[in-house]
């Protein structure tokens, strides 16, 4: 079977995951996209997510905590945020920001007051990075 070069990089943590694949699943702002070898060029903006990774023998799934990613027909490559792989992920930490998070978006819609779009904004985006380490680790929420 063909495969094609997955490079996932962040700007705190350096190289993250460098492998080739058969198969990569991810969430762009345009929806989920599957790459398989020789797709297509393409450049797109990625949401947090648990991303699947297709390999030989099996799937891993690896949380990003948005970025940006870049395909060419022999490489992957993704420039995260922040992204972890599953042994990497602290599930006590995960599940404390997923409740901060949780808190402040429901504080926001219950205030009388703006406390800013900003603001909401943060705690959404907490949110989904919070989400997608626990699902990484087999732990559903909503």
């Amino acid at each position: 079977m063909s495969t094609i070069r997955l490079e996932i990089v962040s700007p705190q943590r350096g190289e993250i995951y460098s492998n080739d694949i058969n198969m990569l699943i991810v969430r762009s702002i345009a929806g989920e996209l599957g790459i398989l070898p020789r797709h297509a060029r393409l450049l797109t903006e990625l949401i947090p997510h648990a991303m699947k990774v297709k390999v030989e023998g099996g799937e891993i799934q690896i949380a990003v905590g948005g970025g940006f990613m870049e395909v060419t027909p022999e490489l992957i490559t993704i420039l995260a945020n922040a992204a972890e792989l599953e042994e990497a992920i602290d599930v006590e930490r995960a599940k404390a920001a997923y409740k901060r998070a949780s808190d402040r978006i429901e504080a926001y819609k219950n205030a009388a007051k703006d406390y800013g779009e900003i603001d909401i904004r943060r705690a959404e985006a907490a949110l989904a990075r919070a989400k997608a380490r626990l699902t990484v680790k087999g732990i559903k929420v909503d």
